[in-house]
């Protein structure tokens, strides 16, 4: 405790810090305010039944990313997902795409530019977004919630939301910008942090039913979810050195080099991409049984059912095809070799070039298999959750995309704040001085 009391006043000290901490407290609070903001023209006394519908599912999830804006069917109810959503597209077409391969290699420029393009195509996603959501609406709530009717509603609450989800992004891109960085990142934690004392309640209060289990079940809960959290941690911290020796260079009878130095290779370098691909190919079936009649329905039940054998078989598999995939993208194996060679390093026994290229593909592959197979173990826990009588929502916290960015987006924030302290000579947030972050992996590689 007074170890934790002298970080707080070292934080308080150092003024650039604390400002920055003001700041993102600031915005994230205007985030939270708009969440509760219902459209023009709905009655927030009829959203009854949408936050029934939205308690469980995708729709569930969704809802825990956007803080519950999409149950209050706010002005932020798309939330960022949008955006994430377009940065995927991009993403995938720097590999298809000659052109976006180029803007890539640009730096700086090329990073701006595909930024816009991002920007462009989250809009195009919204514009398609808005009016499947009030749709929804339209067949959740009853006719008396809707003041305004028509094709006035429907024009305007579009236009609104689109708006409400550009000003989201800004905020994001304001925190990473004058506060503590990884906005985006941190508007959905904050999301998903929302969610977590209703959903305790909840569960609190499930357990303390007659056939509930009592306190002791509740307990024995807590306990799992401690020992699941901490895996989750060393999933996102774990990493594997590779030696990489320089060569001696030989300067008159002077010797330099000789020293050893380390290739950190990522036992998770997808991060929580490959959840929220395969989740994306999952929701699939769920549409195409609005347009198939009955001859689809058994199929699309099948994938739905979120405590299914197919569901929980198939997710998993994908998981773990996807994380080999997003692995491939954000490491090259070619790359480091190349600029391995170009400082002189080599690592013994490898030849340089195509050989060391082979050999860190080699390596990483190795690597990737246990991390990809825990990632598709995470991405099912919340399934078994509530086969065993958890609640739904707070089964989301048992693993999933939620649990994945609520220990990601920490870490780097406390990273970042640690960051600031070493600086200026004060003690870090651990005894240690260092706290391992991402990398750069997961949701703020977006």
């Amino acid at each position: 405790m007074k170890k934790l009391w002298e970080t707080l006043k070292n934080i308080y000290k150092i003024e650039d810090l604390r400002i920055r901490i003001g700041i993102t407290m600031f915005l994230v609070l205007i985030y939270r305010l708009g969440s509760f903001v219902s459209l023009p023209g709905i009655d927030p006394a009829q959203l009854e039944n949408l936050k029934n519908n939205t308690q469980d599912g995708l729709l569930g999830l969704l809802d825990m990313f956007s803080g519950g804006a999409l149950s209050n069917a706010s002005v932020f109810a798309l939330g960022i997902m949008p955006y994430i959503s377009a940065s995927i597209v991009i993403q995938l077409l720097t590999i298809a795409v000659p052109y976006f391969q180029r803007l890539q290699k640009e730096g700086e420029s090329g990073r701006r530019r595909m930024n816009q393009y991002t920007r462009y195509l989250t809009v195009i996603i919204l514009i398609f977004q808005g009016p499947a959501f009030l749709a929804s609406l339209h067949m959740t709530l009853p006719a008396e919630a809707f003041v305004l009717k028509g094709a006035m509603f429907n024009i305007s609450s579009t236009i609104i939301m689109l708006a409400g989800s550009m000003f989201v992004l800004w905020l994001g891109e304001k925190i990473t910008d004058k506060g503590i960085g990884n906005g985006i990142s941190l508007i959905i934690m904050i999301g998903i942090i929302s969610r977590l004392p209703f959903s305790f309640v909840a569960e609190f209060a499930s357990r303390m039913e007659q056939q509930g289990g009592g306190l002791v079940m509740l307990l024995i809960e807590l306990a799992v979810l401690m020992v699941i959290f901490m895996l989750v941690i060393l999933l996102v911290q774990g990493t594997r050195r590779i030696p990489v020796q320089y060569a001696k260079r030989i300067v008159g009878n002077k010797q330099y080099g000789g020293v050893r130095q380390y290739i950190p290779l990522k036992v998770n370098a997808a991060g929580v991409m490959p959840i929220i691909f395969a989740q994306a190919i999952m929701f699939v079936p769920m549409i195409l049984s609005n347009f198939g009649g009955d001859s689809t329905s058994a199929f699309a039940a099948a994938f739905s059912n979120y405590t299914g054998f197919w569901y929980n078989f198939t997710m998993f598999l994908m998981v773990v095809a996807f994380t080999y995939f997003y692995t491939a993208i954000t490491v090259n194996p070619v790359q480091m070799a190349e600029d391995m060679k170009k400082n002189g390093g080599f690592i013994p026994g490898v030849k340089p070039g195509k050989k060391t290229a082979d050999f860190i593909d080699t390596i990483m592959s190795r690597i990737t298999l246990p991390g990809s197979i825990f990632l598709g173990v995470v991405t099912i826990l919340p399934a078994f959750a509530m086969m065993v009588g958890v609640n739904s929502s707070f089964a989301q916290f048992y693993g999933g995309t939620s649990l994945l960015i609520l220990v990601g987006v920490v870490l780097d924030t406390l990273q970042q704040i640690e960051s600031h302290l070493l600086m200026r000579h004060y003690d870090g947030l651990m005894k240690s001085g260092r706290i391992k972050g991402r990398s750069g992996a997961g949701v703020s590689a977006i």
